[in-house]
């Protein structure tokens, strides 16, 4: 049976209406989605079904087999996906800024974040995808910086176009930049996405659309800072990352 967009956005709607009628019968608030999120046919078919498998023993020996970084593992040049290539991206350069922080308000240092997206027509620099939209030579769209002493970071890049995903049929995600937090170890990885302001997709993705409190999927989305703006050169996006509590930002595979 071929699932539209109506569909899932009936979907979308009786489950937000479910999770509101059960806060006003007493139920707390959840800002992160269930992995099972109907709407959400792809994250249906491959979310685990088994609870998951505690390290045991000793947890700092997976660290041994893990990726590590290291400040001289970062260059003044890695926050810049404007300036990886030989040439200009194309599409609208802007600069996302804001700070890492803590369920206080306190900036979390010397972490390393890194983003990825697709270029300015939707597109990533990557082999499965087959989206029939035109790669640019001069972006591949990946990044990193370590947070500063005030757990700031900065990026500049181009604002990502949206793309179709076959979810169900004229599906198409909203602009966004994923986002990458590693703590102070590997096995603490956290991934999230950033949206922009006003996108008129937001109502129809189901995976912003998992997140069904509406306070929380907000603090998904940038707000435009004229301030981060750079005369002649980008748009300014500022947008903070909380680990936890009530204010914390929506992380991919919930807690």
């Amino acid at each position: 049976m071929t699932v539209t967009q109506t569909g899932i956005d009936r979907e979308i709607a009786q489950h937000r209406a479910a999770y509101e009628k059960a806060v006003a019968d007493g139920a707390p608030r959840t800002h992160h989605p269930a992995r099972d999120y109907p709407p959400y046919r792809s994250s249906v078919l491959r979310h685990p079904r088994k609870p998951l498998v505690a390290v045991r023993h000793d947890p700092e020996a997976v660290e041994l087999a893990s990726p590590v970084f290291g400040e001289t593992d970062v260059t003044e040049l890695d926050n810049d996906l404007t300036r990886r290539h030989q040439g200009e991206p194309l599409g609208e350069r802007i600069t996302v800024s804001g700070r890492l922080l803590d369920r206080g308000g306190r900036p979390v240092r010397g972490q390393l974040i890194e983003v990825w997206q697709a270029n300015a027509s939707g597109r990533y620099a990557h082999q499965r995808d087959q989206h029939p939209a035109p790669l640019d030579p001069n972006f591949t769209g990946v990044g990193r910086t370590l947070t500063g002493d005030d757990g700031g970071y900065t990026f500049t890049t181009v604002k990502p176009g949206a793309y179709p995903w076959r979810n169900h049929t004229n599906a198409w995600r909203p602009a966004h930049i994923h986002f990458s937090l590693f703590g102070s170890a590997f096995a603490q990885r956290l991934i999230t996405q950033m949206y922009f302001p006003n996108d008129p997709l937001f109502a129809h993705d189901p995976i912003l659309q998992s997140v069904t409190d509406d306070a929380a999927r907000r603090r998904l989305v940038a707000g435009y800072d004229h301030d981060l703006s750079k005369p002649e050169w980008s748009l300014g996006y500022r947008w903070d990352i909380v680990l936890d509590g009530p204010a914390a930002t929506w992380i991919e595979e919930g807690r």
